[in-house]
């Protein structure tokens, strides 16, 4: 199979991860794969959710946006409430990032990550994640230093997408691959090894155990470099 950027399967898109693109957030990140553009953004916020009250613990949740022009014809704005596809890439996005805590011991605190998709090229759930990531650390270092508590931030965590297309496991799909896939799967781990997450779905076509261990090696393989650029942009 030819890919369409001439990519082999195993080979990611381009990755550029650019920390602190905000400059009023407590964290914030602007994540590139390939034609896929994310910036995520963390929040704190002084009030956890209520269910949190009086325990002395804070929670980290995730907001999940595409903007109207993030794809080749105009999408409308979610104004009524995040639909079913929003609410569910939103939740997937909180407990990836939720994975990455040692602990909540930081005050009855909310950690809000915005992800809003700038530009959309298949894999914004996966970017999001990534870039939530740093976003989430340097939120985390925030607290630290400004209610002096304990950085709870304790693992990366990064996420991308495989599947089978034209017969052929691939790594990192963009969205002229994502849309004919037989098999479409979203992988997400924490450093080292561990997952957090495997969204595997027969498309157009059943698969069997070889097909999903190959797909979870390609998965390994590219979340691996994505840890190397994280830590790279965290110094």
């Amino acid at each position: 199979m030819k890919r369409a950027e001439g990519r082999a399967n195993d080979e990611l898109r381009a990755v550029t991860l650019e920390r602190g693109t905000n400059p009023y957030a407590e964290g914030s990140c602007l994540v590139r794969m390939g034609g896929t553009l994310v910036v995520c953004t963390a929040s704190v916020e002084d009030r956890p959710p209520p269910w949190r009250r009086g325990s002395g613990l804070g929670w980290v949740t995730a907001e999940y946006a595409m903007l109207p022009r993030a794809t080749t014809e105009r999408t409308r704005r979610e104004r009524n409430g995040p639909g079913g596809r929003t609410s569910e890439i939103q939740r997937l996005i909180g407990r990836s990032l939720r994975a990455a805590l040692n602990t909540f011991a930081f005050g009855e605190r909310t950690v809000r990550i915005d992800c809003d998709v700038l530009q959309a090229d298949g894999g914004t759930r996966t970017a999001a994640i990534t870039g939530g990531a740093v976003a989430l650390a340097d939120a985390c270092k925030w607290m630290e230093q400004e209610f002096d508590v304990p950085n709870p931030f304790g693992r990366l965590v990064a996420a991308v997408s495989v599947g089978v297309v034209e017969g052929e496991p691939v790594l990192d799909l963009c969205y002229a691959e994502d849309k004919v896939a037989d098999v479409d799967a979203n992988i997400v781990m924490v450093e080292p090894d561990r997952f957090v997450e495997v969204q595997s779905t027969g498309e157009n076509d059943t698969f069997d155990r070889p097909v999903l261990d190959h797909l979870l090696d390609l998965a390994a393989g590219g979340i691996a470099t994505l840890f190397a650029e994280q830590r790279k942009v965290l110094g």
